[in-house]
């Protein structure tokens, strides 16, 4: 018996009650151990078939498995990396990609590349040596929050960090030390929406908080009303996504923060995908809902510099309203013999090569530049999401700005992104509700693109339709993701996809 076979079995019944039962199960150490050795067995066989995706370059390249009796030749090594390079940037270069690459033109990269050499050898750890990268940190953060809706004299204050997942977990850590230390909260709670990114399910974990998980309506918009209603004496954050990965829709901002602020609770708005495009887009004229410091009940934001903010991937900024709450992430220490020893990350040193980027980045578009790389992409979106519309068997998730999920009543879309792939696309597949979207960039803006994707994706959707019985690559991880009631056989096949990489 395998995967698919107990799968469809246990489809004919209510999911509640098969997870139930499979819960129950798997408390007895037999049943236990056979459910295990059968998600190894079916996991080993996809992972085997997968392989060669995850691994293209074994046997064509020199391996390494342990250090080279002698060094290899610096033009050798040189050589090896731009053959590798040559066989992975046409993909993204020609807009081929879901977000992954934001900017990419090769000026702007050179630019980038050439202040990171400039910088290399920097290290914000000791301020007392590069005391630059403290000044270039503390403008990115400033500049960040002026966009956000902070005022000169707001107080509104911040740190950059190594992405959009360090802010996230940052900001969980100060609000549960907060809680903790001023309220006396030992069992801390925090709400979001079931869309919400899964760094905060991370940030859960690590930090031992409680999520609750609120549903989102039928514009997959966080439930105001099921948000009040999760409200505890334990909850220490709402969070609400500007806009939220899968479906590129911004949450009721507004009306979950100003719950917050009357509760005296923290909110958070997650505007790591949206932070760096949704104000100059508002300025366009789009209607953007209120996310940021302009309104009284956001008391944090993250914002990823390295996505829309088209720095070099590596930085991001989290913002506090007030440096009272960012004390709560610092890190600090008065009893370690080797010193006085704190730090403002997670992180002890940290490549300041990376913060000088970013801020040479940010300087060097200014906001025409912003402004103008904002209105390419919102009108390459529409393009693309009038050309879906026109496609029989398709239907847009929600009404989202640019980035554009797409689902089938008729299809299984996991076989139309399938064959999207075998056409040289690479896009997100989700779940819950099983769809794919497009997060579209400035690579998909140059001349054609747009163009090409819905042509492809019209031929996707016929190839699907006159080939119901094919099996596809990706559509059965994905169909057992989404449909499978016992959530250990997806998170051990995730576990053995992970081994996968580390497999020289």
């Amino acid at each position: 018996m395998d995967i698919n076979t107990i799968e469809q079995y246990m489809n004919r019944f209510n999911p509640r009650l098969v997870a139930f039962v499979l819960g129950a199960v798997k408390k007895v150490p037999y049943f236990r151990k056979m459910i295990k050795a059968i998600v190894r067995k079916e996991s080993a066989a996809i992972m085997k078939e997968l392989e060669g995706s995850i691994k293209p370059y074994r046997r064509a390249f020199a391996e390494y498995a342990s250090l080279p009796a002698t060094g290899r030749p610096r033009k050798e090594i040189r050589d090896l990396m731009r053959k590798i390079k040559s066989r992975e940037e046409g993909k993204w270069k020609n807009g081929f990609v879901s977000g992954a690459v934001y900017h990419g033109d090769a000026a702007h990269i050179e630019f980038l590349n050439e202040i990171y050499a400039i910088n290399s050898q920097t290290n914000p750890l000791h301020s007392d040596v590069w005391p630059s990268i403290a000044k270039y940190e503390a403008e990115i953060v400033s500049m960040t929050a002026a966009m956000l809706g902070a005022g000169s004299d707001s107080g509104v204050c911040g740190t950059v960090t190594s992405g959009g997942t360090e802010s996230i977990l940052l900001a969980m850590k100060s609000y549960r030390d907060r809680a903790r230390e001023e309220r006396g909260i030992k069992k801390p709670e925090m709400i979001v929406p079931v869309t919400v990114h899964a760094a905060f399910d991370k940030a859960s974990q690590y930090f031992n908080i409680r999520m609750i998980k609120v549903p989102v309506d039928d514009k997959f918009r966080a439930d105001v009303k099921a948000v009040r209603r999760a409200i505890t004496r334990r909850t220490i954050v709402i969070v609400g996504s500007a806009p939220s990965f899968p479906h590129g829709m911004v949450d009721p901002i507004e009306e979950m923060s100003e719950l917050a602020r009357k509760k005296k609770i923290g909110f958070h708005t997650d505007a790591c995908l949206g932070g760096f495009i949704l104000p100059w887009i508002e300025r366009l004229g789009y209607p953007v809902p209120s996310f940021d410091f302009r309104l009284p009940g956001v008391t944090s934001i993250s914002a990823d510099t390295h996505k829309y903010g088209y720095a070099a991937k590596g930085t991001s900024v989290i913002l506090y309203r007030d440096p009272e709450l960012r004390h709560y992430q610092f890190y600090k220490t008065s009893e370690w013999p080797g010193g006085l020893y704190f730090s403002p990350t997670f992180a002890g040193s940290r490549p300041g090569a990376l913060s000088a980027a970013c801020w040479a980045a940010m300087v060097s578009l200014g906001e025409k530049g912003y402004l103008d790389a904002a209105g390419r992409i919102v009108k390459t979106a529409e393009k693309i999401k009038k050309g879906i519309e026109k496609i029989p068997g398709l239907r847009i998730m929600g009404d989202p700005l640019w980035v554009v999920a797409f689902a089938s009543d008729e299809l299984n879309i996991y076989r139309v992104m399938d064959f999207m792939t075998t056409r040289g696309w690479s896009l997100n597949g989700l779940h819950k509700p099983s769809c794919v979207h497009i997060c579209v960039t400035l690579r998909h803006t140059r001349p054609r693109v747009a163009e090409r994707f819905l042509k492809d994706l019209r031929a996707a959707v016929d190839y699907v339709r006159k080939n119901p019985g094919e099996k596809g690559d990706m559509a059965p991880v994905y169909g057992m993701a989404a449909s499978f009631p016992d959530r250990t056989a997806v998170t051990d096949m995730l576990d053995a996809y992970l081994d996968t990489l580390y497999k020289v």
